[in-house]
């Protein structure tokens, strides 16, 4: 079967991120995408569910920030509390 070139730009740091992933997983990234490449193409559709995750909203986001440079700057008030069961 004939091989073609694939060029598209992502930014580093998840390039990067995704290299070593695909390390752990034993495999590069040209591997990855012709799984996904694949399996897109014999299921007609994205094979993972596609949703916005609500603790990555910029309200949550800027949130955790100030929470960690409280933290940070000694000013938060830590408190102990019992554990809660899954």
């Amino acid at each position: 079967m004939a091989q073609t070139l694939v060029n598209f730009r992502m930014d580093e740091e998840l390039k990067q991120n995704m290299e070593q992933t695909c390390q752990e997983l034993g495999m590069n990234m040209t591997t990855a995408f012709t799984i996904f490449a694949k399996k897109m193409t014999r299921e007609k559709r994205i094979p993972f569910e596609v949703s916005v995750d609500p603790f990555y909203s910029d309200s949550n986001m800027n949130y955790l920030k100030k929470v960690i440079s409280e933290i940070d700057s000694g000013k938060a008030k830590l408190r102990e509390h019992e554990l809660i069961e899954d």
